[in-house]
C-alpha cells in the first residue's frame, strides 16, 4: 500500500530530547502549548510512544497525565489522543461510544466500517487490555436487531484480503443481493450482511458493477430504498468505504464541521487516525465534493490552538486549481461512469387516494370551512393526502355542486404559509409552475436561483405546459418576462431552457467524445467564449448524454466539470451550470441541498420549501429524503419538525409539510 499520510516519522529523532522539551514545555506556571503541539505533531505515533517511554523513564512521570492537568477543552482531547497508539485510540473511541445511558452510533458505524483485519485484531486486543472487557459483548449488550449482527460480523475482522477473484461467485453474489432484495417484496437483511461483511474490496467492487446491469439501480440506491435507520447507515458505510475510504472521511469530515457547531469528536477521531494512512487523498477528494480544501474549511471552523494542530495534521493547502491526484481522477471518472449506469426508481411520497369521491371531499372541504372558525386539519388531511389529479376533480365538484370557487374559499379562510402551501397543493403543476416564475421575477429583485431550480430540473414536457399556463394568467409569455428581468449570458441560458427543447434519448458516445474535448479546450479559451461553448452543450443536449459527456471531460482534462465551473465562473452563469451539472450527476441529491439551504441557519425561505415540496411530492420526494438524510445526517422529517416551529405556531404549516414528506427515515 502506497503511503499517502501527512505525518512521517521525524529525521534524527531523540526521544530523550523531545522528552525534556515536553517537561520544559510544562514546567511553572503556565505551558508552552506552541512548542507542544509543534513536537507532538511532527512526529510518528510509533515516535510518540517512545517519547512517552523516555519521559516516565527521565522524570518518572506519565507524560499523558501531565498533557491533561496542563491543556484544556478540544485542544487537550486532540494532544492526547494524538499520545494514544491508533489501536488504544480506536479503542477508546468505541468504549466512548458504548459507555453510558445512550450509543453513539455514527462512531460505531464509523470506525467499523473503515478499518482492516489488522486494524480489527489490534483494537480489540487494545479494548481488552484498557477495560478488561470484550468489546464484541459490549457492543451486542448495547445494540440491537440486523445493525448489532453486521457489527459483529464487521468486528471479526475476517474480510477476505486474498485479492483473488471469483467470476462465477461475482455473478452469484449480485443474483443473490439482488434476489434479497429489489426483486423481492421485503428484504432479505441475512444476504446482504453476508456478502457485504465478509467479500474482498476488489470482489465487491465487481460485485457492484454486477449488480447495477442487473437491477439498473446502484447498490447504493438499493439499499436505501430496503433498508432503514442504523442499519441502512452502516451498510451503506461499508458501501462507501468499499469503493473509497478517502472519499468516505472527506465526507465524513465535511458533515463534522458544516452548518452551525462542530462535531469535535469526530473531527478529532478522523484527523489523527487517517494523518498516517491517506490524508492526502482524503484533502484531494474533500476538494473534488465540496467547494474548499480541508485545510481552509478547518481555518474557518475552529481556532486557536486547537486550530493549528488540526492544520499540521492537514498538512497543507490545496490549490483549487491544481489537478487530481491519480487515484482522484479516477473516482470522478468512476462517478460518472457509475451515474450514466444507472437508473434510478424515482419514487413520489403522495399518490392517488383510494375509494377517491369528489363530491365527499367538495362536501367536507365546505363543511370545514363553514361558519365561525376553520377546521384546518380537515382541510389538510383531504389536500395533503389526495393527488394533483384528485384535488382538480375536487375543484370541478365544489363549483358543480356548490356553485362556488373553492381557491377563493380556501384563501379567504387560511392564512400565511399554511394558505400559500395549500393554495400551491390546488393548482396544476404547470399553473404552480407559472406562479413560481412569476414570484421570482415580480418586484424589485429577482430571485435567480428559484428561475435556476426551476428550469433546471423541469422536464421538456413540464415547461411547454408551464410556458401555455404563464401565458394563460398573466397575458405574456414566459420568454419574454425573462428577457425584460434578467440580462447577459444569464438570461440566454435562461431563455435556451425555457424552449423546453432538451435532446431526449441516450447517449452518443462518438459525440459525447466531441462534446467533451470541446469542452476541454474552451477551458484554455476566452472567458466569455468558454461560457458560450458550456452554454451550447449542457443546456442542449439530453442528461445522459451530457454524463458521458463529463465522463470523458475528466478524461481530457484531468478535472472535474464541477471544479471547473466552480473556478473559471462567477455569479449567476456559474450557478446556472452548476445546478445542472448536479442535476445531471443525482437530481434528488441536487433537490436536497437546496431544500437544506432553504431551512438552515436563520429564518426560513419558505416560498423554495413549498415549491420543492410541492411539486417533487408526486415525482421523487421520497428519494430527495434519502438523500438529505446521507448528506445532512438527519432525516427530512426531523429537520422540517425543527426549523418550521418559529413563526408556525399553530403547526398546521408543519404538519402538511410533514404529510407530503410522507415519514421519518
Amino acid at each position: 500500500m502506497v503511503f499517502r499520510g501527512t505525518i512521517t516519522d521525524a529525521p534524527d529523532f531523540d526521544a530523550s530530547a523531545d522528552a525534556e522539551a515536553l517537561y520544559n514545555a510544562m514546567k511553572g506556571i503556565g505551558s508552552d502549548k506552541e512548542a507542544i503541539l509543534d513536537l507532538v505533531t511532527s512526529r510518528s505515533s510509533a515516535q510518540r510512544q517512545e517519547t512517552i517511554a523516555a519521559y516516565k523513564s527521565n522524570f518518572g512521570k506519565d507524560l499523558i497525565e501531565d498533557l491533561k492537568y496542563e491543556l484544556t477543552g478540544n485542544f487537550e482531547r486532540l494532544i492526547v489522543s494524538l499520545m494514544r497508539t491508533p489501536a488504544y485510540h480506536d479503542a477508546k473511541e468505541i468504549h466512548d461510544a458504548v459507555k453510558g445511558a445512550g450509543t453513539h452510533e455514527r462512531c460505531l458505524i464509523e470506525v467499523l466500517a473503515s478499518r482492516n483485519n489488522k486494524q480489527m485484531h489490534e483494537m480489540v486486543a487494545a479494548y481488552n487490555d484498557a477495560y478488561g472487557r470484550d468489546m464484541e459483548e459490549d457492543i451486542i449488550m448495547d445494540t440491537s436487531g440486523h445493525f448489532k449482527k453486521m457489527l459483529v460480523v464487521l468486528l471479526q475482522g475476517t474480510r477476505d484480503e486474498s485479492g483473488v477473484v471469483d467470476a462465477d461467485l461475482v455473478e452469484q453474489d449480485a443474483q443473490d443481493l439482488f434476489a434479497a432484495g429489489e426483486e423481492q417484496w421485503g428484504t432479505d437483511e441475512s444476504k446482504f450482511i453476508m456478502i457485504l461483511g465478509n467479500r474482498s474490496v476488489t470482489h465487491l467492487h465487481m460485485v457492484f458493477d454486477a449488480y447495477e446491469k442487473i437491477a439498473e439501480v446502484s447498490i447504493e440506491d438499493s439499499i436505501k430504498n430496503e433498508l432503514s435507520g442504523d442499519f441502512e447507515r452502516l451498510m451503506l458505510a461499508v458501501v462507501h468505504c468499499i469503493r473509497s475510504v478517502p472519499m468516505f472521511f472527506a465526507g465524513r469530515l465535511y458533515k463534522s464541521m458544516k452548518g452551525l457547531g462542530t462535531a469535535d469528536n469526530t473531527l478529532i477521531r478522523i484527523m489523527i487516525s487517517r494523518s498516517e494512512i491517506d490524508m492526502l487523498d482524503i484533502r484531494e477528494f474533500f476538494r473534488l465534493r465540496y467547494e474548499k480544501s480541508l485545510y481552509n474549511m478547518i481555518m474557518d471552523d475552529t481556532s486557536g490552538d486547537y486550530k493549528r494542530t488540526l492544520l499540521n495534521l492537514c498538512g497543507g493547502d490545496d490549490d483549487l486549481a491544481g489537478e487530481f491526484f491519480p487515484e482522484a481522477a479516477q473516482m470522478a471518472y468512476k462517478m460518472w461512469e457509475l451515474s450514466a449506469m444507472t437508473k434510478v426508481q424515482l419514487r413520489p411520497t403522495i399518490g392517488p387516494t383510494h375509494n377517491f369521491d369528489p363530491a365527499a371531499d367538495a362536501q367536507a372541504l365546505r363543511k370545514a370551512m363553514k361558519g365561525f372558525g376553520t377546521d384546518e386539519d380537515a382541510i389538510i388531511d383531504i389536500v395533503a393526502q389526495r393527488s394533483n389529479a384528485q384535488r382538480q376533480e375536487i375543484r370541478q365538484a365544489f363549483k358543480s355542486l356548490l356553485g362556488r370557487d373553492l381557491m377563493k374559499d380556501l384563501k379567504s379562510e387560511l392564512s400565511k404559509n399554511l394558505e400559500r402551501l395549500i393554495i400551491a397543493l390546488m393548482l396544476t403543476p404547470a399553473e404552480f409552475d407559472a406562479k413560481m416564475m412569476r414570484k421570482a421575477m415580480e418586484g424589485a429583485g429577482t430571485d435567480e436561483h428559484a428561475l435556476i431550480e426551476i428550469l433546471v430540473t423541469r422536464s421538456n414536457e413540464e415547461i411547454q405546459a408551464m410556458n401555455a399556463a404563464y401565458r394563460d394568467a398573466y397575458k405574456k409569455s414566459l420568454e419574454d418576462a425573462i428577457q425584460s428581468d434578467t440580462s447577459g449570458l444569464f438570461c440566454r441560458i435562461l431563455v435556451s431552457l425555457v424552449q423546453g427543447a432538451r435532446e431526449e434519448g441516450s447517449a452518443d458516445m462518438e459525440r459525447a467524445n466531441t462534446d467533451a474535448q470541446e469542452l476541454a479546450d474552451a477551458c484554455n479559451a476566452d472567458s466569455d467564449d468558454m461560457e458560450v461553448k458550456f452554454m451550447s452543450v449542457l443546456c442542449t443536449r439530453s442528461f445522459p448524454h451530457l454524463r458521458k459527456v463529463f465522463q470523458e471531460f475528466v478524461r481530457y482534462t484531468n478535472k472535474d466539470i464541477e471544479q471547473i465551473i466552480k473556478k473559471e465562473m462567477s455569479g449567476d452563469v456559474k450557478n446556472s451550470f452548476y445546478a445542472i451539472v448536479r442535476s445531471v450527476k443525482n437530481q434528488p441529491s441536487y433537490l436536497a441541498d437546496r431544500l437544506y439551504k432553504a431551512m438552515k441557519g436563520l429564518g426560513t425561505d419558505d416560498r423554495a420549501l413549498i415549491r420543492i415540496m410541492v411539486s417533487r411530492s408526486e415525482i421523487d420526494l421520497f428519494n430527495i429524503r434519502k438523500e438529505f438524510k446521507e448528506t445532512h445526517d438527519t432525516s427530512l422529517h426531523e429537520f422540517i419538525q425543527v426549523e418550521t416551529m418559529i413563526g408556525d405556531t399553530s403547526g398546521d404549516y408543519r404538519k402538511t409539510l410533514l404529510v407530503l414528506c410522507g415519514g421519518e427515515d
